[in-house]
């Protein structure tokens, strides 16, 4: 049956699949990787998790192996409910010859191994498989697990977790490089896409960002392009929603109910719609859209204009109270000056010069010398002024010295409108940089004064409140009555929950994002959230949830260009050959739309040997209806195709899609065949 489990080989044994994905992990993205490649993909899969510790309660939640096995049975009622992709009645399977008809149909093959060794490897079929995820949360275990594998199958297509960013770029190198070595005739198009390196963090980053901002605007940077998603509220009576671009989602139907949910895979009709037809969103009153509302070539960032100039300019080098300290000084020495021409009748350059000699407080002042004396005599009592200030600095830094090199800025007494970030983890520590680029002011708060975001903070200059969240006076020290939101990022639900409670306590009309893993936990949040405070807006992402499709994309060869959460649904963005999808082959751009499914959305004009991975280029205007786009400039990318044009099998296309959209449209063909 369906999220079947069975017991534990009690010898090692080999996996009786063959091209097959393997995914190793420790964490909730582990089980979500496995979950999206099995019922979204259709393909079978072997998740190798390590022990689960002796000491375990059994009042204690879920964990490991039994956790897993229950996020599976969720699925396969939830896919099965929704009409998920042939999985079959678990007995029609592919174990013909295998001798073990139940491991060649089970859902999904669950391992047990303390470390990725080559035993394990062995067990799990590594050497037989399409595809491995390495998704450890230690970077070092991915790596060591990615060299072996890849000596022990250099044609087995590796999907790398990784949170050091260049690190990754260099890894990425040698294991294509290796893959090169060993396997002379490998495919270019295979070689590229052999190893891949992703960072759950920076996936999710952009998407949790986002639900701070009120104009609940999500802004993707897809590979060279900036697509940017408006959340709409519902228009009034009698008038029409601008769809924009296109309309990409209706929201749900409860989004204005104290009682509704946030709608995810579960939620049936009621939940939000992706990618709706015009009949549907005609029909849909009431409800909110998101529409994509612009598409744009990135500019310079801030930093690049700031400093792209000949040297910096004054606010990068002092700050503002002293620029305002050194203004005041200026006009307090030209109104003395003024005023002493005034009085005297002197020349105004004779009293500028006598106003400056008091100020240097010089008794012996060089009245009728040369020029140059004189320059030379107010030239040294500048540099007398600056010796004083140099030697109380230098006390000071002596001093400073002596203390924790570790200090941060505390909260100013006059904050307000920022944002709140619990927790500088992995995760919280990207969204911070995210939040820092947006020029979105930040208070942290995190317990452990060793965090890995705590010298991105110092080094942004973001004030950080170090303590638990759960104890009183800790939120009040980061502002959060003056704040505009609370994002609560650290990997424990309770402690995310807690902290949004006693948020609202403090300010009831705060408006919270929790990063919550379980789609039931975080629906029964939402309804008490939502109940007590019906004017708040209240927000719960899954990390595991926003990063699993760009893994499982990855495992089959491609990579999205971004995604946008709907609610707790997510939609992709993705580059696609016409070639081998008879879904878009021969069709006009109006007959390849699939309401809930697909739509293309732009179509690449470069010739197929001078595409770019990117698709950075600059878009030519559309082209006439009823015409072939070769016309438009070569290297460009059309937006607001013709709904008649015809997709050629050597168009690239811009597709926005469903999970299951995509999954259907990159389903490999064995796949395919298997159900």
């Amino acid at each position: 049956m369906l999220g079947h489990v069975p017991p534990l080989p009690q010898q090692p044994q080999r996996s009786p699949f063959s091209g097959h994905m393997v995914v190793c992990g420790d964490d909730a993205l582990a089980q979500r990787l496995a979950v999206e490649l099995r019922y979204v993909y259709g393909e079978r899969v072997t998740l190798v998790l390590p022990p689960e510790p002796g000491t375990a309660r059994p009042e204690l939640p879920l964990t490991g192996r039994g956790r897993a096995a229950a996020l599976f049975g969720r699925m396969s009622s939830a896919m099965n409910r929704n009409g998920g992709p042939g999985l079959g009645n678990g007995n029609g399977g592919t174990g013909g010859g295998d001798g073990d008809t139940n491991a060649g149909v089970e859902a999904v093959r669950i391992l047990q191994a303390a470390e990725p060794s080559d035993e394990a490897f062995e067990e799990a079929g590594v050497d037989t498989a399409a595809a491995l995820a390495l998704v450890y949360d230690d970077d070092e275990r991915n790596i060591r697990a990615a060299l072996t594998a890849r000596r022990l199958n250099p044609r087995v297509r590796l999907v790398i977790r990784l949170y050091n960013r260049k690190l990754g770029q260099h890894l990425e190198a040698l294991l294509d490089q290796a893959a090169a070595v060993a396997s002379p005739g490998l495919d270019p198009a295979a070689l590229d896409a052999s190893t891949t390196v992703l960072s759950d963090a920076d996936t999710a980053a952009p998407a949790l960002a986002a639900t701070a901002l009120a104009g609940s605007s999500k802004v993707i940077q897809a590979e060279g392009l900036l697509l940017r998603a408006a959340e709409r509220t519902p228009p009034p009576a009698g008038q029409a929603a601008d769809p924009g671009l296109c309309t990409l989602a209706l929201l749900s139907s409860t989004t204005h109910d104290p009682a509704g949910t946030e709608g995810s895979d579960s939620s049936g009709d009621e939940g939000p719609r992706l990618l709706p037809d015009q009949a549907q969103v005609a029909a849909a009153t009431g409800r909110g859209t998101i529409v994509l509302e612009a598409v744009s070539q990135p500019g310079p960032t801030g930093r690049e204009r700031r400093m792209g100039g000949r040297g910096a300019p004054l606010s990068q080098v002092f700050s503002r109270r002293l620029r305002w300290s050194a203004l005041g000084v200026g006009l307090a020495v030209l109104g003395l000056a003024v005023a002493s021409s005034f009085t005297t009748g002197d020349d105004p350059l004779h009293a500028a010069y006598l106003t400056l000699l008091d100020l240097f407080a010089m008794g012996d002042p060089a009245i009728g010398d040369k020029t140059a004396r004189q320059i030379i005599q107010i030239l040294s009592g500048v540099a007398g002024l600056m010796l004083l200030p140099l030697l109380v600095a230098g006390v000071l830094e002596a001093f400073g010295s002596l203390r924790t090199a570790s200090s941060l800025r505390r909260p100013p007494r006059g904050l307000s409108g920022h944002v709140v970030l619990l927790g500088l983890g992995k995760i919280g520590t990207r969204v911070l940089v995210q939040l820092r680029e947006l020029g979105i002011p930040v208070v942290c708060v995190e317990d452990d004064p060793d965090a890995r975001g705590i010298p991105v903070a110092r080094r942004l200059h973001v004030p950080v409140v170090l303590g638990d969240v759960t104890q009183e006076g800790v939120l009040e020290a980061a502002k959060i009555r003056r704040s505009r939101a609370l994002l609560a990022l650290t990997s424990v639900d309770t402690t995310n929950l807690e902290a949004a409670l006693y948020a609202r306590s403090v300010k009831p009309d705060l408006r919270v994002t929790l990063r919550l893993f379980d789609d039931e936990f975080a629906t029964a949040v939402y309804r008490t959230l939502r109940t007590a405070h019906p004017h708040a807006l209240t927000r719960s992402r899954s990390v595991s949830h926003l990063a699993a499709p760009s893994f499982a994309v990855a495992m089959m060869g491609r990579q999205i260009l971004g995604a946008v959460p709907v609610e707790r649904k997510v939609m992709l963005f993705a580059a696609v050959e016409v070639a081998g999808h008879p879904q878009l082959e021969g069709r006009t751009v109006e007959q390849a739309f699939r309401a809930g499914a697909w739509r293309v959305l732009a179509l690449d004009t470069a010739p197929p040997a001078d595409r770019r991975p990117d698709l950075a280029a600059p878009a030519p205007p559309p082209h006439a209806p009823g015409t072939a786009p070769a016309g438009a400039p070569p290297g460009g990318l059309v937006w607001n195709l013709h709904p008649g044009y015809v997709l050629q099998p050597t168009d690239r296309v811009v597709i926005a899609a469903t999970r299951r959209g995509l999954a259907e449209l990159l389903r490999r063909r064995g796949s395919m065949a298997r159900h």
